[in-house]
């Protein structure tokens, strides 16, 4: 079957008379969900399963962004509130646990819920490394500080979502901690010296070279190509996504709606994949942006494809998991440490 590298967002809690004409013709590889596409678990589970009858896939993929705390598209009442992942390891210090234990535990929370409506792939974990004085569009969203502690974590967060069968999507490669601007509203520069990118940024990213997925970063690095941002640079996809970071996995771009970049969606789609990644992803579900980029879009095909068929097949059957015993035992642990405020972190 002919399949678009291509993952596509959608209007509202349904899909449209237009939407369905258009992934029918289109046939994405992928979905993306957001919080306008999101009310009830029944709702949910109803948008994924009609997207993988349009599409004719039954494992089509469906992502979302459920990372915790301010990044949270499945939110309360019907799923519960996820702590940031600056914060698991301090709220685990706190209940006297090891913290990546508390964010393994966490991800299989996690994906417990988005199994259960049908999304198999989280866009998790955020591996940039923050630098003081970036913008907090990364923030908390962090695991640390340093490359070592982030990959760690990362790892662990990982682990947990595929424990239970949902894989996860590195963010956002090579390195979003130094950013002094927010991508989604304007292109960063960051003028770090490659040597110095090597020793953090890359580094998160190269100890977790083998997970499946990953996400580029719409950021200028002005030591490795001071031209075009990483999702649009061929020196930066070969060289140190590819090259020195040692990833092999299914490369995404970033949303191509951002506005980090410009020029037309025809250019910016075939910009992304002259400069080497795998998968476009368009996500805030406006019908003719997505004409345009699906139009610049190759079938998935090759390299690519392979690619996309490895990440797919490294699912194994969930775990043993009882979300309500689990659920009840991190409730448990954060009560613990709201009662020891004072624990160190």
């Amino acid at each position: 079957m002919d399949i678009r590298a291509l993952i596509c967002g959608c209007s509202g809690l349904e899909f449209s008379d237009e939407e369905i004409a258009l992934l029918r013709e289109v046939r994405p590889w992928g979905l993306i969900l957001f919080r306008r596409n999101v009310d009830t678990p029944a709702q949910v589970a109803r948008l994924t399963a009609r997207f993988r009858e349009i599409v004719g896939r039954e494992a089509a993929p469906v992502l979302v962004d459920q990372e915790g705390g301010r990044v949270q598209r499945l939110r309360p009442p019907h799923w519960r509130a996820a702590p940031a992942a600056g914060q698991l390891p301090a709220l685990a210090s706190a209940a006297g646990l090891d913290g990546d234990d508390l964010i393994r535990l966490n991800s299989r929370l996690m994906a417990s819920e988005l199994r259960q409506v049908g999304i198999n792939i989280d866009c998790l974990p955020v591996l940039d490394v923050p630098v003081k004085g970036a913008d907090a569009v990364i923030g908390d969203r962090a695991y640390g500080f340093d490359a070592a502690t982030v990959a760690r974590r990362g790892l662990a967060a990982a682990r947990g979502l595929m424990d239970q069968g949902v894989r996860p999507v590195m963010k956002h490669m090579p390195g979003h901690g130094r950013a002094e601007a927010d991508s989604h509203l304007a292109l960063p520069e960051v003028t770090a010296s490659h040597a110095a990118l090597s020793a953090s940024d890359f580094a998160a990213f190269a100890a977790c070279r083998m997970l499946p997925l990953a996400m580029t970063a719409h950021i200028v690095y002005t030591s490795l190509d001071d031209q075009r941002p990483a999702t649009l640079s061929p020196l930066v996809v070969e060289n140190i996504i590819r090259g020195e970071i040692g990833f092999d996995g299914l490369l995404m771009s970033d949303d191509l709606s951002m506005k980090a970049l410009s020029g037309s969606f025809a250019d910016r789609t075939t910009a992304m994949f002259a400069a080497g990644l795998d998968m476009a992803l368009h996500c805030n579900g406006n019908a003719d942006e997505m004409t345009a980029v699906a139009a610049a879009t190759p079938w998935l095909k090759g390299r690519a494809r392979e690619r996309a068929e490895a990440a797919l097949a490294q699912i194994v059957t969930p775990l043993p998991f009882d979300p309500v015993e689990s659920t009840a035992l991190f409730d448990e642990i954060l009560a613990k440490a709201s009662s020891r405020p004072h624990a160190a972190a």
